[in-house]
């Protein structure tokens, strides 16, 4: 603010005290002009005298009774520090910097801490960087500017000279204070901005993510850097691997990679194919593809992996003519056809309900000595469900059996289905029965089928007997199974049970519906209990049913 500006304030601000009839006197406004003219007055003589008091060294006891009558503020503080700025007096700034804090009472803004910062950074004292990083970081930390120490750096970076290791800190304080995702949006920020983050910073940020869980984060993080090309190292792939072991999906993407190479693969394999699945998975194929070309340009994916992938994404995408080209052209440069392909297309055909050619192929495949695994035979099943071919769905079933394959549980829920509706239910009683000695873990709807199909024909207790394994194994039945039960109950005249399960249905907040309550009053009807009739009534009123 000018001079005569905080002077006005001042004076209407303050009041005054008469002495005569020619003046006044006011000893406060006497001593706040006194401290705003050294202040407003401060030349580069001043300025030059501070840095040379702490170039030399001087007991800051010393420097503060020489400058005690000096008024010290944030523009004060900026010329200071950019008076030292060159790497030869880095250690002076950051006394300067903690003098002024301790013995003049300042309280540095953003602005004071990043020209601190720039300077020892530039100076390669990057343990006082890091400390001033992390002191600024928490005193802002509750702001609403989630930008604001970026921005303040940014916008002192040219005047200070600096370095754009800055950056590199910045976000690596971020890590280090477990601000993961402002430290990412950071890492955009500043790239959005011209500089480039480190590898390092990288890896130390895809650390910290690791460490607390957030696995969408660091895929997010690691797609990242593959995109701006910044390539990892062998810690980058470690911190990877840990990540995929953690979601439970290292083992998958080991096996995919197995049915391609036919031999154990890579680290680097390993988390760059785990990588373009996800993108394929997310629908994302254009970018996937724009990142396989990238990695095979690096040498950091296999050829057979690359194009397997390709015939993947063709695949997915619906488009078989183009995924049997890259097909083609893989075979002609000498690659081995392999399982992780073959079933790609016994897939798809499955889907496009061309179970035929799917059959033909699965024929092929093994023809070739090809094994097929669990994935190969849902996909079968599952086609031959769908076609009405339920025969040969089971003979699938137990071919994969006889080499040690179980299903998946979505395909044998399928399976139960189809047979509980054509009355088949001992059977897929007794084929659970040798899955669960197989190591299959069922769901609640492979008990539900099994339960409605027994409910149906009224074999109350073998639905009962596999109600109370469900409950065994805590699973809980869905408002399907207490209709059948409640129904079954009912047909076979047994009300008093029939409102058992209905309580216990109404007690774990399922909701019944009309024909639980119109069987019901007509069962209490033909019994004639005209008021256990009436009140289901009312009650089924009331639910506006």
């Amino acid at each position: 603010m000018p001079l005569l500006h905080q002077i006005s304030a001042f004076l209407g601000s303050k009041p005054f005290i008469f002495f005569s009839r020619t003046g006044f006197f006011c000893p406060q406004l006497h001593l706040q002009l006194a401290q705003v003219i050294h202040t407003e007055t401060a030349s580069k003589d001043d300025v030059i005298a501070i840095c040379n008091s702490f170039r030399r060294g001087w007991n800051w006891d010393i420097i503060s009774r020489k400058f005690d009558y000096f008024e010290f503020n944030d523009s004060v503080v900026e010329r200071v520090l950019l008076e030292l700025k060159e790497p030869s007096d880095a250690k002076s700034a950051l006394g300067f910097f903690h003098w002024s804090t301790k013995m003049k009472n300042i309280e540095h803004g953003v602005r004071s801490y990043s020209l601190a910062i720039h300077i020892l950074v530039r100076a390669r004292l990057l343990m006082d960087a890091r400390a001033l990083l992390e002191s600024v970081l928490k005193k802002n930390m509750e702001s609403s500017l989630r930008f604001l120490v970026v921005d303040s750096l940014l916008g002192s970076y040219k005047i200070s000279a600096s370095h754009p290791l800055v950056f590199d800190l910045l976000i690596q304080a971020y890590a280090k204070l477990r601000m993961s995702d402002l430290a990412f949006d950071i890492c955009l920020y500043v790239e959005e901005h011209g500089f480039s983050v480190s590898l390092i910073s990288f890896n130390t940020l895809l650390h910290v993510v690791q460490k607390s869980n957030n696995c969408t984060l660091v895929w997010d993080i690691y797609e990242h850097m593959i995109q701006k090309r910044t390539y990892p190292n062998e810690v980058t792939f470690r911190i990877m691997i840990s990540a995929l072991c953690k979601e439970g999906q290292l083992q998958k993407i080991v096996n995919k990679l197995d049915r391609i190479m036919g031999k154990r693969s890579s680290p680097s394999v390993i988390v760059n194919s785990a990588l373009i699945f996800r993108v394929l998975e997310g629908g994302r194929i254009e970018e996937s593809m724009v990142m396989l070309r990238r990695l095979l340009q690096k040498i950091m994916i296999a050829d057979s992996v690359a194009y397997s992938l390709i015939v993947y994404a063709k695949v997915r995408i619906g488009n078989l003519n183009s995924a049997w080209q890259v097909y083609e052209e893989m075979r002609k440069r000498g690659f081995q056809a392999n399982s992780f392909v073959y079933t790609s297309f016994i897939g798809a055909y499955c889907e496009e309900g061309k179970i035929e050619e799917a059959g033909t192929l699965i024929e092929e495949m093994e023809k070739t000595g090809l094994k097929p695994y669990s994935e190969t035979f849902d996909y079968l099943i599952k086609g031959y469900i769908e076609t009405g071919r339920l025969e040969e769905c089971l003979s699938n079933y137990e071919k994969m059996l006889k080499i040690g394959l179980i299903p998946s549980c979505l395909t044998f829920n399928k399976m139960v289905e189809k047979l509980c509706e054509r009355g088949d239910m001992k059977l897929a009683d007794a084929m659970l029965t040798t899955l669960l000695d197989n190591g299959f873990i069922p769901n609640d709807l492979t008990y539900s089928h099994l339960i409605e199909g027994y409910a149906k024909i009224d074999e109350i207790q073998e639905a009962l007997k596999i109600y109370y394994e469900m409950e065994y194994k805590s699973l809980h039945p869905g408002s399907t199974v207490f209709t059948a039960l409640i129904l079954s109950f009912c047909r076979r005249g047994n009300l008093k049970d029939a409102e058992k399960y209905l309580r216990i249905m109404k007690g774990r907040l399922l909701a019944p519906n009309a024909m639980i309550y119109k069987t019901l009053i007509a069962c209490y009807l033909q019994k004639d209990d005209r008021a256990s009739a009436l009140h289901l009534q009312n009650e089924m009123a009331s639910l506006g049913l």
